[in-house]
């Protein structure tokens, strides 16, 4: 029998939806407290099987590293549980008691969740507990390469969630998953809110459902080493992050811009720390591999060594070499070292100084459109600040590996495993983020009196203004709201003898 798996997946997503747009009026009455035991329970349950996930994804995407993977899994099980353990998201959320003001977070309702196939476990997890944690319900949309792995982590979530009194519904994915489907999952009256986390081919078609999205791309963001620098333990750190996951994470610095004046000492550092320079006949034989004629990702290009790009490009490279380093002096649309490569390798460029480099760090942004992290390293809080103030970007990192740093695990910064990418990428924020970004506030202000004396000084302007609109004052609603404006008015003007 001939299946048609566009219509199966369109029916598919309109199910899910109304049946989540139920389930979800049912989890809107749970209490903060009650919904943080479900999320307890569903983190507890993937901490469980961490391991044997990211053995399974790596298995499945062929990217990255299962010591990585396992790495963000604990993370999303660990350190991210903890950050939301006290989170108050729903219900009474603040209350100022001095101006009588008070915030209710409010779910925003049906969450569409669009997995990537980079990091399909621990983005998915971390998705699904901050959606429950804020009282939605969500819709997981799989990427089709990755969708064994993020059905098995969503079926564990969905078991544990159930078990603790999630109701039925409120945490479901696709198992059919077509361009088409997941379409009509994101236009589908039910759905509120688009979350695309890292599928950027998608991004057109979830603002074109006119609802709020939030867009988690990678970055393609570049780090800036200045001279005041510690250049030892900056090569450090983007050693460290570029090979992180083989350099898939979100964050991680896709370029390297260097200060003229240490530009011989940065390399240095870098080969010291496992990179190799790569010779230009190289890095234009490695750079005609990364992408398809239609500029999507060439299949074996993403997320793989150092050892196995330099193999497929056909040249040799030192036994302990971890990342790979093309020297450029330009932005160019023909040249791939500058897009977002998804692998250990870097471009490098040389600026005079700081102000040349802020322009390349710009430009570079620009160029990627989503970007959205920089990593500046540098002693010098002036430079720092110059930078902090005029960048394109979400945010900015000191002195920290990109990759962790971005998501918290080596900053303050929210944990998360969604790097929001703002307006200049497509989406509604630049957070990192967290259920807070999945409610709206409501907010309550409380009235105050009316100023002294306003009704016996100013019963003639009561009377002219009301002549004037036509209104009957002998209405008391009527009457009250007249005051209301005129004692606003005396407050922000003052009186004509105040003048």
């Amino acid at each position: 029998m001939i299946v048609d798996n566009d219509l199966l997946s369109i029916q598919q997503a309109r199910i899910l939806a109304e049946n989540a747009r139920a389930a979800q009026h049912a989890l809107a009455s749970f209490p903060q407290e009650r919904l943080d035991a479900i999320v307890e329970a569903m983190a507890a349950a993937v901490e469980e099987q961490a391991e044997a996930l990211a053995v399974m994804s790596h298995e499945e995407t062929g990217y990255g590293r299962v010591q990585d993977k396992l790495a963000k899994n604990l993370f999303v099980c660990g350190q991210v549980r903890e950050h939301l353990r006290g989170m108050q998201c729903v219900g009474v959320v603040g209350h100022d008691s001095l101006n009588r003001i008070m915030e209710v977070g409010v779910p925003v309702g049906v969450v569409a969740i669009l997995s990537p196939s980079t990091s399909p476990v621990s983005t998915t997890a971390y998705a699904a507990l901050i959606a429950i944690k804020s009282g939605n319900a969500a819709i997981v949309s799989p990427h089709p390469r990755a969708g064994r792995s993020i059905a098995r982590v969503l079926d564990i979530m969905i078991t544990a969630a159930t078990a603790h009194g999630l109701p039925e519904g409120c945490l479901a994915y696709m198992g059919t998953v077509t361009a088409s489907g997941t379409q009509e999952l994101m236009q589908h009256a039910a759905t509120s809110m688009v979350v695309v986390a890292g599928v950027p081919r998608m991004l057109s078609a979830a603002r074109a459902s006119g609802k709020p999205v939030i867009f988690g791309d990678t970055g393609n963001g570049p780090a800036f080493v200045e001279r005041s620098a510690d250049i030892s333990r900056a090569a450090a750190d983007i050693i460290r992050s570029k090979t992180f996951d083989n350099g898939i994470a979100p964050a991680a610095e896709q370029s390297v811009v260097v200060d003229g004046c240490i530009a011989q000492a940065m390399r240095t550092a870098l080969e010291a720390h496992g990179a190799y320079f790569m010779t230009e006949a190289q890095a234009l034989c490695l750079g005609e591999l990364f992408f398809c004629a239609d500029g999507r990702h060439r299949a074996g290009m993403v997320g793989v060594s150092a050892e196995v790009l330099a193999r497929r490009a056909g040249f040799d490279i030192p036994q302990n070499t971890s990342v790979l380093v093309a020297e450029r002096k330009y932005v160019s649309e023909a040249d791939p070292y500058s897009r977002e490569l998804l692998s250990p390798v870097l471009a490098f460029y040389v600026e005079d100084d700081w102000m040349h480099a802020c322009e390349k760090c710009i430009e570079l942004l620009l160029h990627a459109r989503t970007a959205h992290t920089l990593v500046v390293h540098s002693s010098d809080d002036e430079v720092i600040r110059q930078f902090a103030l005029r960048k394109p970007v979400g945010r900015m990192l000191v002195n920290t590996p990109a990759s962790l740093g971005g998501m918290g695990m080596t900053t303050d910064l929210s944990p998360s495993m969604i790097l929001g990418s703002g307006a200049v990428g497509g989406g509604i924020t630049a957070d990192n983020v967290s259920p807070r970004n999945l409610v709206y506030m409501r907010r309550i202000g409380y009235g105050r009196a009316l100023q002294d004396g306003m009704l016996s000084t100013a019963p003639e302007t009561v009377r002219a203004i009301a002549d004037t609109m036509g209104l009957d004052i002998s209405n008391t609603s009527t009457l009250q709201s007249l005051h209301r404006i005129l004692a606003e008015a005396i407050r922000v003007m003052g009186t004509p003898a105040d003048r």
